[in-house]
């Protein structure tokens, strides 16, 4: 594959960017035969889009200058007219859960590749902790896909990606406290880090944004309830990415880094694509997206006195973010993660974590009336359910229910 390297890459001036409607609309992919890694790398580029556009509007609240605010305003422009075109690849008789099962595909195998190419030992394991989690979350939509449409989910994966349990979901729901992570330092963290970094946030948020402002389209009282459930973990997944972002970054650096991120992933999308269509879409849009790189360099330079080179300190950006199988490094994590849990900033065995561990009562208290994802299994056919009877993974929820249990009647959690 071709490498990126963004500093000779060729761009297409902000001027030339803004698209008619009928440039915007494209025809959407064929549900039956896209392949699986098409649709994954569609809802990613509109995380990414959508991501750029919510920053850059929290940005223009910020600032006075009025060049600064015009600037932005343009990219933000273009780039949600890219977001309109990525979105709207999607077709219309594509259902609510299986574009939500395309999500989870992202989550699981975007998470992965990220974590594989990882360079902060602190920031691979947050991305290996969420992605049993996310593995988790495929599992369970998969049996409220079989359940609400009689749906296989091998329909939407393709056997690209395992559809199993992973940590249970039922033990993701954690205190606020817990879910404070450490930040990466702008000024020695590799390009990588800062790019992963982007890129999860941006693919974490959308799916919460997703799952908020659909899951109420279904009558079914289960189905409502997990996609609530669910919803409220990628709250927590999304609160501890950003949380491993530099807050001391400045509002430009932020901006240009967003930028450099877009084009990255489109170009690394291009790479990889197996539709020719859409292979040109995401070629064009990196193009775009350097430009707007490029703009804010210009800014940063202007206003802060500082060479975007110091900033990126790389003249290629390397691995490219690849959708592929990830069934082996899944494996591995789950057989060495499946009892890690977060307490406070660190991560902790199961069977380490302290009586006073805050995510006790807070399980407690929103598991208490039933539990969405659990019943949502059991409404599946016998073959998805038999799934959720591995030994490891039955044995990680009677120990944290007996751990819970015990805290709760003030009694020590039993020894592992």
């Amino acid at each position: 594959m071709a490498q990126f390297r963004p500093f000779e890459m060729d761009s297409i001036p902000i001027e030339e960017q803004f698209m008619n409607w009928k440039e915007i609309v494209k025809a959407p992919y064929d549900r039956k035969s896209v392949d699986a890694y098409t649709r994954t790398r569609v809802i990613l580029m509109n995380g990414i889009e959508n991501a750029s556009v919510l920053m850059s509007h929290e940005m223009e609240r910020m600032t006075v200058d009025p060049e600064i605010k015009r600037q932005m305003a343009a990219m933000r422009r273009a780039d949600s007219m890219q977001q309109q075109t990525v979105n709207w690849l999607n077709p219309a008789n594509q259902t609510v859960i299986e574009t939500t099962l395309g999500y989870e595909q992202v989550a699981v195998d975007l998470t992965a590749n990220l974590a594989r190419n990882e360079p902060d030992p602190y920031v691979k394991q947050t991305l290996d902790f969420a992605l049993l989690e996310d593995f988790d979350h495929l599992y369970r939509y998969s049996c409220l896909y079989d359940y609400m449409e009689q749906g296989d989910p091998e329909f939407i994966v393709q056997g690209k990606t395992e559809v199993k349990p992973g940590r249970p979901t039922v033990g993701h729901h954690r205190h606020p406290d817990d879910t404070m992570r450490k930040h990466y330092d702008k000024d020695t963290a590799d390009i990588k880090t800062k790019m992963n970094y982007l890129t999860i946030v941006a693919g974490e948020q959308q799916t919460e944004l997703y799952y908020k402002s659909h899951g109420f389209m279904y009558s079914d009282e289960l189905a409502r309830q997990i996609y609530s459930e669910i919803a409220d973990v990628e709250e927590e997944h999304v609160t501890q990415y950003g949380l491993l972002g530099d807050p001391r970054e400045t509002m430009l650096e932020k901006s240009a880094l967003m930028q450099l991120c877009e084009a990255y992933i489109y170009f690394s999308c291009a790479q990889t694509e197996t539709d020719s269509r859409i292979k040109s879409i995401w070629e064009n849009f990196a193009k775009m997206e350097i430009s707007h790189f490029e703009g804010c360099a210009r800014l940063l330079e202007k206003y802060e006195g500082r060479d975007i080179r110091d900033v990126v300190k790389a003249d290629v950006i390397e691995p490219l973010v690849v959708f592929e199988p990830n069934k082996e490094y899944i494996n591995k994590v789950i057989d060495e993660q499946l009892d890690i849990m977060p307490s406070g900033m660190e991560y902790k065995r199961l069977s380490e974590l302290a009586d006073t561990w805050s995510s006790y009562k807070f399980q407690w208290k929103v598991n208490g009336a039933g539990v969405p994802s659990e019943e949502t299994t059991k409404k599946a056919s016998s073959e998805l359910v038999k799934r959720d009877q591995a030994k490891n993974i039955q044995e990680f929820k009677s120990q944290l229910a007996k751990q819970t249990e015990n805290v709760m009647a003030g009694r020590p959690a039993p020894p592992m």
